[in-house]
């Protein structure tokens, strides 16, 4: 018999503001030269292009905040969450995750990230994707998370196996290839309910 898991906020979490893991997550400001700047860098920088693209691609700090103020307007509507995650103790931006096509109806979003150049390589897409799918259940009651990535995007793939998202199939040509919208490619589909055992987070850099 299957044991649904009961996740409760843990004090330290905030609806805002989940924190843990070395890391907090904050809301993205349109209005924000440094968020806007930062929005661009991140989606504009060669290896995210390499792997996603965009509905409506743009290049320029207008199309950054127009981006950020269409992410904001579609979590006042409950549609989606977007966060900057940021270092917990310096407050430096590190990346982006976000819960995408949330349905409180079927208790499902997507869940979708990236990590500055900067700031690869030291564990923090997969702490956040912890933080955030853990903000999820608990605040948002969602059952079932969804992670899909572009075939051959190893570390994606990496990602989403410590985070505890198993792999469930292939999606063919589910996903644009890359700076087109003519064009298709397959998608590797990984999934985590509520009720999957909690993965152990890796510890932040610099804590053994």
């Amino acid at each position: 018999m299957a044991h649904t898991r009961m996740y409760t906020l843990d004090p330290s979490l905030s609806r805002t503001e989940p924190r843990g893991h070395g890391l907090r997550l904050r809301a993205w400001d349109a209005g924000s030269d440094d968020d806007a700047h930062t929005w661009l860098r991140g989606c504009t920088d060669p290896e995210f292009q390499r792997w996603n693209t965009p509905l409506k691609l743009w290049t320029d700090l207008a199309g950054a905040r127009e981006s950020l103020r269409g992410r904001a307007r579609d979590a006042a509507d409950g549609r989606s969450a977007s966060f900057r995650i940021t270092d917990e103790e310096s407050g430096t931006t590190l990346g982006h995750i976000g819960l995408n096509e949330i349905s409180r109806q079927m208790k499902v979003a997507r869940v979708g990230y990236w990590v500055l150049p900067e700031a690869r390589g030291r564990g923090v897409a997969t702490r956040a994707l912890l933080l955030a799918s853990r903000w999820s259940y608990a605040e948002l009651g969602l059952h079932r998370l969804e992670l899909g990535h572009a075939v051959g995007h190893d570390a994606s793939c990496r990602v989403a196996e410590r985070s505890g998202y198993r792999a469930e199939g292939t999606l063919r040509e589910a996903m644009f290839e890359a700076g087109r919208h003519d064009a298709f490619r397959d998608v590797h589909l990984h999934a985590r309910l509520a009720t999957d055992e909690e993965p152990t987070p890796p510890a932040p850099p610099g804590v053994r």
